[in-house]
């Protein structure tokens, strides 16, 4: 069967299980089935170690390599799946520049031994510098894998942000330059995919007239952009003006995709979701899948899936025939794309286990390595355990007489109350002075010839006595102050606040003679007390000042009308209606986010998408011309 690999910018690995048809199941598996592809490169995964999960790395059939930031959070990132059963790479890389060293490893990839290596690594003479490797390769942007066939390399190229991004920029795209001319150089074939960021020509972009009228560009300026000229320099096909840098004399990669569809128009694959752009196919043609020449026969197949929602690209995918030419011999694909021995005419002779992972692959992280998926856990086949060794039968636990009295012994000779107590597996074989006594008659008795040994019942484990606490200073200090001074000790915490109290004498005769003692004093009376007057809970207080009625208030000349205040009211607190476009719908409300006089003021538009000019139209189906103000609208809704 054909061999297909995909490119994606997923802007976020979970983000297309939003969308239809991803959403059905919501698995890396079914994704890479409607995909229908092999390998799947995928960009932006804006994700980092801590955040992966098993649904990520732990695919059913599949192998996956990451290539994570190191330092920004949520930020780029670059990931490839390969299909166990069509692929198997015999070597991973991480990064462009070769500066990055394998898990649990202090060796750079390119330092390696050359049997290890992928080889062509960017030489310092090479780069620029302005930023050092280290910095290039911290932004996860880069994962290599290698083929019997092919070197894939799969991208995310820097975007233009702003100005203090364009040295970043231009120095990760001269590594690119470099290292894939390096392994062309080498003899090895290249295969690159994913989303450079890049607009190669006039065609592969709406609006551009109107953009460089705007910008006041020519064409030519255009063109001449260093991002733009980097492409154009290492495409066959590319249009580069003046003369062509040093150390770019050839082209060495093809535009697969443009190549099956050569004047296509409106072939884009990135749209700006902001201004939905997407339905009027307003866009740009930014992710590529490109090929050295030996294997640009290989492809069958090569073309972008706008139709298929989830992210703000699309994917973009090309295929390989089952059957390539390979020195002017016809081979399986299978063939070159895994490791010798494994396929040999398009079957498999040995099947892919764990010990075929590489290095990098991410299931060997700690945090994954050897486990499973839950799915296996359910389909796995049980191991029959092993067979159980029958219970010995009550005869073989039998006491033998020499137990007996060896048990007899062991009873007299108890230890003491300072003594360790047995264990209970060791109190099992201890009996009591009757048992010795009866065992030991047993025993005498089976030792004559004229009566056989009578089977008895073994002895039951006696049930084992609790360990004696070891009383400690605390427990001591306790016990102490409880008997010294009964009735104060404390057993919560509350009691800790209350007053002292003297401890009551429960003596009744010491009670007797208190009461004897005691002498009651009258309370002498006088009749010169103001007696004191109660009132009844019922009674009350009079006033005699009587109060004075409030003066009316004066009636005003105006009438209040119910209505008028409503409507009144209305305006100024009633929900606003919303103005209608030229198509006579309901208006979108924006705000504006460029910096400016006006940058926070909203404003209602139409709410149609743009149109494949990428300006207002008037007479169509797409975004009219409808602009309003939104301080400037007074229609409200009663």
């Amino acid at each position: 069967m054909p061999l297909r690999i995909t490119t994606w910018n997923v802007n976020g690995i979970r983000n297309p299980f939003g969308y239809q048809p991803w959403r059905e199941h919501r698995t890396f598996q079914a994704m890479f089935d409607i995909l229908e592809a092999d390998i799947v490169v995928m960009q932006e995964t804006k994700i980092q170690r801590k955040d992966l999960r098993d649904d990520m790395v732990l695919v059913p059939g599949w192998d996956v390599f990451f290539s994570l930031p190191k330092h920004k959070k949520g930020y780029s990132g670059v990931a490839i799946y390969s299909r166990s059963s069509k692929c198997c790479p015999i070597r991973a890389e991480e990064g462009i520049t070769g500066i990055l060293c394998p898990p649990n490893s202090s060796t750079k990839f390119r330092d390696l031994p050359a049997d290890q290596q992928i080889g062509g690594y960017p030489t310092p003479r090479q780069l620029s510098d302005a930023i050092d490797e280290q910095t290039l390769d911290s932004e996860g942007r880069c994962v290599i894998l290698e083929f019997p066939a092919f070197v894939l390399i799969g991208l995310y190229s820097p975007a233009t942000r702003d100005e203090t991004r364009t040295e970043f920029r231009e120095a990760y795209q001269d590594a690119i330059d470099v290292r894939v001319r390096n392994l062309v150089a080498m003899g090895k074939q290249v295969f690159l995919c994913g989303d450079l960021n890049i607009v190669r020509s006039e065609m592969d972009t709406a609006g551009l007239a109107e953009r460089l009228r705007k910008e006041g560009m020519t064409l030519n300026e255009f063109l001449a952009v260093p991002s733009r000229r980097f492409l154009n320099h290492l495409v066959f096909g590319g249009r580069v003006l003046g003369e062509r840098d040093a150390g770019r004399d050839e082209p060495v990669l093809w535009d697969i995709c443009r190549e099956f569809h050569p004047t296509r128009a409106g072939m884009y694959t990135c749209w700006e979701t902001r201004k939905n752009a997407r339905p009027g196919n307003f866009g740009s043609r930014i992710d590529y899948v490109l090929c050295s020449s030996a294997i640009k026969d290989w492809f069958v197949d090569s073309n972008i899936q706008e139709g298929l929602l989830g992210s703000d690209h699309c994917p973009v995918y090309a295929t390989i025939s089952d059957t390539v030419s390979v020195d002017g011999a016809k081979i399986h694909i299978e063939d070159v794309m895994n490791p010798r021995g494994m396929f040999k005419d398009g079957k498999r002779l040995q099947e892919w286990s764990a010990k075929d992972l590489l290095p990098t692959s991410a299931k060997l992280i700690p945090e994954f390595d050897r486990r499973q998926s839950i799915r296996d856990m359910f389909f796995k086949k049980a191991v029959p355990s092993k067979k159980s060794e029958p219970a010995p039968s009550p005869a073989n636990n039998q006491m033998s007489p020499d137990a007996l009295d060896a048990a007899t012994r062991v009873d007299n000779d108890m230890p003491g109350p300072d003594s360790t107590l047995p264990t209970p597996h060791q109190s099992s074989q201890v009996t009591t002075p009757g048992q010795s006594n009866n065992n030991t008659s047993s025993s005498s008795a089976s030792a004559s010839p004229e009566k056989p040994p009578i089977a008895k019942r073994p002895a039951e484990p006696s049930a084992p006595q609790p360990r004696p606490l070891k009383k400690g200073k605390v427990a001591f200090s306790r016990e102490a102050s409880t008997k010294s001074a009964p009735g104060f000790s404390q057993s919560t915490l509350k009691g800790f606040f209350k007053p002292k109290t003297p401890t009551p004498d429960t003596n009744p005769a010491n009670r007797s003679n208190d009461a004897n003692n005691t002498k009651v004093t009258p309370t002498k009376t006088t009749n010169n007390s103001p007696a004191k007057t109660t009132s009844a809970p019922g009674a009350t207080t009079q006033n005699t000042a009587e109060e004075s009625p409030k003066p009316a208030s004066p009636q005003g000349d105006k009438v209040f009308d119910p209505i008028v205040a409503k409507e009144s009211w209305s305006k100024l607190l009633g929900k606003r209606v919303v103005p209608r476009c030229e198509h006579g719908e309901d208006c979108q409300i924006l705000v504006t986010k460029k910096p400016g006089i006006n940058c926070g003021r909203s404003f209602f538009m139409c709410a149609r998408p743009l149109g494949p000019s990428g300006e207002k139209e008037q007479g169509t189906e797409f975004r009219c011309g409808t602009f309003i103000w939104s301080s400037d609208w007074n229609g409200r809704k009663a």
